[in-house]
């Protein structure tokens, strides 16, 4: 059993100028937010935005959630870290999001969010962090958060307990997918093992990169 730490929601606003305008400053809100099924290029949760529609938001990409416990191991290097730095909607504690399973799903609160796939580093996380080489450093770390879906929406809010309800058995990770993608294109023929619970977006990359 794990517990959301903070919910974040994040505003357009201008950023660096080789990236132009970004929802990536999430801010902590008190009080119940509503997580709804978004529709295309849209967040999940009320109040928040979505300014790069081609990478994130959407029905698969509704929900992003990032671990307390894998914020804290970039304190040495970073600083402390509040909670939604890393632009995720849920921080959480208690809950292994690197290694959940592809599928696997969590009651949150009333919430019931599914697991789809790692999230991907882009320039615009490089040029948030303002640190030379962050992608990098960040994809060599292999803790990348994950996206969720929204399969019963309603309130979630700070404090609300997170369990898994369903754990597919597959073995295909978050970390493993991303290592996969990124670092170890070896692993790559590993995650059809994942079956229908593997994004198309992703088994066609499998496919592609195998042929």
């Amino acid at each position: 059993m794990g517990t959301v730490e903070s919910v974040n929601v994040g505003t357009e606003r201008p950023m660096l100028a080789t990236t132009g305008t970004s929802g990536i400053d999430k801010r902590p809100v008190t009080g119940p937010v509503r997580v709804e099924v978004p529709g295309a290029g849209a967040s999940g949760l009320a109040g928040d935005t979505i300014s790069d529609t081609t990478h994130h938001g959407g029905p698969d990409k509704a929900v992003y959630a990032v671990a307390r416990e894998d914020l804290d191991r970039w304190a040495p290097e970073l600083g402390p870290l509040r909670p939604g730095m890393f632009g995720e909607n849920l921080t959480l504690r208690g809950i292994d999001v690197t290694g959940a399973e592809l599928g696997e799903r969590w009651r949150v609160g009333a919430v019931l969010l599914q697991v789809t796939v790692p999230r991907i580093p882009c320039r615009t996380f490089a040029a948030w962090l303002g640190r030379a080489g962050w992608v990098k450093t960040f994809t060599a770390e292999a803790r990348p958060g994950a996206y969720l879906r929204v399969l019963e929406p309603g309130p979630v809010r700070a404090g609300d307990p997170v369990s898994v309800e369903h754990r597919p058995g597959h073995g295909v990770t978050i970390g493993t997918t991303f290592r996969a993608l990124l670092t170890e294109p070896g692993r790559l023929p590993g995650l059809l093992a994942a079956g229908d619970d593997l994004h198309p977006e992703v088994r066609e990359k499998v496919i592609r990169r195998t042929a």
